[in-house]
């Protein structure tokens, strides 16, 4: 089948490296999948990661709608580590991207590791099936 395929057609997207899959994750190692909706912490941020174009783009942001869109994560390449993988992450709090760290502790939990100086950041993110719909002020 061409590129562009549905999601779980192993022929529908290239692979980021010759070992890795389009789903993110290394060849014979499935037990955890970076693709998919992640929430934020405490934040009402949801975004969707893709390992296949190396992005994570933001979907929903109750508290600034006009970031829909925007890419939270560029650069994304899968690390020696099935669950690791190093990105460029935008830290809201400086107004840019950042190296960062991406770990996979289990199948519902990643965390972002920014590294500013001395200090190090991280923000935690659980995945969800889906991005509920916004609420209806009207």
């Amino acid at each position: 089948m061409p590129n562009g395929g549905p999601p779980n057609d192993p022929f529908a997207t290239q692979t980021i490296a010759s070992d890795v899959d389009c789903h993110g994750r290394h060849a014979g190692y499935a037990a955890i999948e970076l693709a998919g909706y992640w929430q934020h912490e405490s934040d009402p941020v949801w975004i969707e990661m893709r390992p296949e174009t190396g992005e994570g783009v933001m979907l929903r942001n109750d508290n600034r709608p006009d970031r829909v869109g925007f890419l939270v994560v560029t650069d994304l390449v899968a690390g020696d580590d099935p669950a690791e993988w190093s990105a460029q992450v935008f830290a809201a709090r400086l107004g840019e991207y950042r190296k960062a760290q991406i770990t996979l502790t289990d199948e519902s939990r990643m965390i972002f590791t920014v590294k500013v100086g001395f200090m190090r950041r991280s923000v935690e993110w659980t995945r969800v099936s889906e991005v509920p719909a916004e609420a209806d002020d009207g």
